[in-house]
């Protein structure tokens, strides 16, 4: 059911428009809650150990061939990516900028203070956990409607275009890159796989229970 969900819903912290320069404390409030969940969804999958995210793997396989930093990489691939919101119609907003900043940060706290499981079950049940995590954080922020994160937006973008599911969108966007990202040398593990293959319904299923509980 919750697999076909093709829009984002509209609640009560929803913004009315995304380039929103005054929003209601709500809307920036739960955006900001969204983005801290999802964050810390980021930083479990790194320290699960069971393998990066997919853009993490394409960013690696490029800098193999390229001969630059996973670091510079990963900026150009979110450069090129917010580009690509130009044919798709997509606004950034006050949520494009803290994404990047709210994120980074959770990452960091959840390296430093979450242990890495030792033994290899714990870590892959780890590995899912953190991809329901950044669903849920993913499907708080997307509702506030104050800009996505750039491959976010890429998401909601192409769904839009396409008329296909969000969860379908989704898991085509994160397999292609993890695709192209191994086939250019980057490694991967079970959980850059539960993420390629998980992110998209987690989302899915996020945004239908927020619809269902708050509509």
């Amino acid at each position: 059911m919750f697999l076909k969900i093709k829009k984002i819903p509209k609640v009560f912290w929803s913004s009315q428009k995304p380039l929103n320069l005054k929003p209601k404390f709500s809307s920036l409030f739960f955006l900001c809650l969204g983005l801290v969940i999802f964050g810390f969804g980021e930083g479990l999958l790194i320290v699960s150990s069971s393998g990066a995210s997919p853009w993490s793997v394409l960013a690696q396989g490029i800098s193999i061939n390229v001969n630059l930093s996973i670091g510079l990489i990963t900026f150009l691939i979110s450069f090129t990516v917010l580009i690509l919101w130009i044919p798709l119609k997509q606004k950034p907003g006050i949520g494009t900028i803290l994404n990047a900043f709210i994120i980074a940060i959770m990452i960091d706290l959840c390296i430093k203070f979450v242990p890495t499981p030792e033994d290899y079950i714990h870590q892959i049940i780890l590995g899912t956990v953190a991809v329901l995590t950044v669903g849920i954080g993913g499907g708080i922020y997307l509702i506030a409607n104050l800009g996505a994160g750039p491959r976010d937006g890429l998401m909601v973008g192409l769904q839009k275009k396409t008329n296909l599911p969000i969860a379908s969108v989704r898991a085509f966007l994160e397999i292609s890159v993890v695709s192209i990202g191994w086939y250019l040398g980057g490694t991967i593990g079970p959980g850059t796989l539960i993420f390629a293959f998980g992110i998209g319904p987690a989302v899915a299923l996020a945004l239908y229970l927020i619809k269902k509980i708050f509509s």
